[in-house]
């Protein structure tokens, strides 16, 4: 049973975290290029939220929101 866990962090540590020790290695020589993947994701949320946020005006526009005060059936 300790041979199973022991492959289990072999398989962790030299197969799967490879790739994060390889940008732990490149941001020594270059910050901007270890930190692509971060910019990318920053980008793909900046672009969602401004779809997200176009859309919101495109019904406000519309006034297709209930925007009265007992909107709900519970209040």
């Amino acid at each position: 049973m300790k041979d199973f866990f022991y492959a289990i962090q072999d398989l962790f540590v030299n197969v799967l975290f490879a790739p994060m020790d390889a940008i732990r290695a490149l941001e020594l020589e270059n910050w901007f290029a270890a930190n692509t993947i971060s910019w990318i994701f920053i980008v793909i949320c900046i672009v969602a939220m401004v779809y997200w946020m176009l859309q919101l005006k495109i019904f406000s526009d519309n006034n297709e929101e209930d925007k009265s005060i007992s909107s709900h059936s519970f209040l």
